[in-house]
């Protein structure tokens, strides 16, 4: 069991949809407690209409994910004395950048959209009646591919983009990071016309090389550098007239 520590957290929490305001709640502070840990207690003691999204609880799934205290995070794996400070003073909201269903839980269709819209499904050249591909793991395409290849789809990084606030219709840091994995996939056939997907306006060439996707991905990927290889793939093949 949780030692109880002898002070409250004092929990601003985003109510409403698109149109809300933040409500106070007064929460035991607990030794080893997480900012889910806080959310639920809200939910199941003190207001069970709060609307939240969770799975996991262990850092696996990324649904949990929040803005706490200005910052997009896996509410999962952040404690709350990492962020709360001697005040113990909470703010919790939704993520930033999409569309608000009720309260903290937001609707990632668009989110998901902008994947698919960059290529984001593997297209393989085998069937099931081939044989396994057979990669190798210390080739510079494979290595390449593996420093991206392990998101999860949890949108801090798109939260945390300052181009997707200025520019709704820019791809983001985690559909650029999925089509970077892709195209450096030796088995995937779809390559070219991935890459002239992520070439647009809306694609690799916004992005302002910020690093807030990199400074905030819990997985500690670096979506940046995958855009910047994107960047460099597309001026080679639009210089050969490939795009």
């Amino acid at each position: 069991m949780m030692r109880r520590m002898d002070s409250l957290l004092k929990v601003d929490v985003w109510r409403g949809r698109e149109e809300g305001d933040y409500a106070r709640y007064a929460v035991p502070r607990q030794a080893s407690q997480t900012v889910l840990d806080v959310v639920t207690h809200i939910q199941r003691h003190l207001d069970p209409t709060l609307a939240y999204r969770y799975a996991c609880r262990v850092g696996m799934c990324g649904s949990c994910a929040m803005t706490v205290n200005g910052v997009a995070r896996w509410t999962c794996r952040t404690h709350v004395a990492q962020v709360a400070g001697s005040a113990g003073e909470l703010r919790i909201g939704p993520l930033a950048h999409l569309p608000v269903v009720k309260d903290l839980a937001c609707d990632m269709s668009g989110f998901f959209d902008k994947w698919a819209s960059a290529g984001g499904r593997f297209e393989g050249t085998k069937t099931r009646r081939d044989d396994f591909a057979v990669v190798d793991p210390a080739s510079k395409a494979r290595r390449a591919a593996d420093a991206g290849i392990e998101c999860i789809g949890c949108g801090v990084c798109y939260a945390s983009c300052d181009v997707v606030g200025w520019r709704p219709d820019y791809l983001g840091p985690a559909a650029l990071n999925r089509a970077w994995t892709l195209v450096n996939d030796e088995r995937d056939r779809a390559g070219a016309e991935r890459l002239r997907a992520v070439a647009g306006d809306a694609g690799c060439h916004a992005c302002h090389t910020q690093g807030g996707c990199t400074l905030r991905c819990p997985k500690k990927i670096a979506p940046t550098a995958g855009i910047a290889g994107l960047k460099r793939l597309a001026g080679r093949a639009a210089a050969r007239g490939k795009l």
